[in-house]
């Protein structure tokens, strides 16, 4: 059993927008190769969704399921959670320590995408260049402190991130969002790790399909479910893995 790690950790410029809900941005002419994209990328950057600086934390049940060999029944534990206000997660009743520490990472990794930090804060440091356009959107390659990176923006929603992170390289692809009212949260998306010199993968590409609802009462936006599904890669076969998080309620 492998308890795999969100893919969502790596995109700082991942997050904001009501499931199902049309998007109300007007879509965007493709901008010049070669001109300075600052503004553009500004823009989509400032439409993750993001919590409130006042968020106070919330609980529930937590589910994680994995698809078993022929034959075999379906793993299945469930447990408590919460994620208090400073966004440690804590989960209790999962014996299993792998899938303890699976869960609190989902949690944590989620939780931290929602922190909302200024444009200059995180990019300050950074300029931006327009490269190509393709379907999946318009590609900004980036220069000063991170250069290297680079991303698809596309009616102001990241489409595309390629970030290196840690001695590895993590692209990610958004192939469909959330629409919150007050900016978007990917919904669907793929993830694959590779060596930054040679390009070869680490491991199979992971595909993730994350359900978003807002808590009782006009609260936040949290996770109600992720699905990962993890290509075979060398001697690590295919896998399947569920986190569900229910009865979710505000702490307080």
């Amino acid at each position: 059993m492998t308890a795999t790690s969100t893919a969502a950790t790596s995109t700082t410029a991942l997050s904001s927008t009501p499931t199902g809900a049309a998007s109300t941005t007007a879509s965007q002419a493709p901008l010049a190769p070669g001109s300075d994209c600052r503004d553009a990328f500004r823009s989509a950057y400032e439409n993750r969704y993001t919590w409130d600086p006042g968020f106070g934390g919330y609980r529930g049940r937590c589910v994680w399921e994995q698809a078993a060999d022929a034959g075999q029944p379906v793993r299945r534990l469930e447990g408590r959670f919460q994620v208090g206000a400073d966004l440690k997660a804590q989960v209790e009743g999962i014996d299993d320590a792998e899938v303890h520490k699976a869960l609190a990472s989902q949690l944590w990794e989620v939780a931290i995408h929602r922190v909302r930090r200024g444009f200059e804060q995180t990019h300050g440091e950074n300029t931006f260049a327009a490269g190509d356009t393709d379907a999946v959107g318009s590609e900004v390659i980036v220069g000063g402190k991170n250069a290297g990176d680079r991303y698809r923006i596309k009616d102001d929603v990241v489409t595309m991130v390629h970030r290196h992170i840690h001695g590895t390289v993590v692209t990610i692809f958004t192939e469909s969002v959330t629409h919150t009212g007050a900016g978007y949260l990917s919904h669907s998306y793929t993830s694959r790790y590779t060596d930054p010199a040679s390009g070869a993968p680490r491991g199979g590409m992971s595909r993730f399909t994350d359900t978003f609802v807002p808590l009782v009462g006009g609260g936040p936006w949290v996770l109600a479910e992720r699905v990962v599904d993890t290509e075979a890669c060398g001697d690590t076969p295919a896998s399947r893995q569920l986190f569900r998080f229910e009865a979710l309620e505000p702490l307080g």
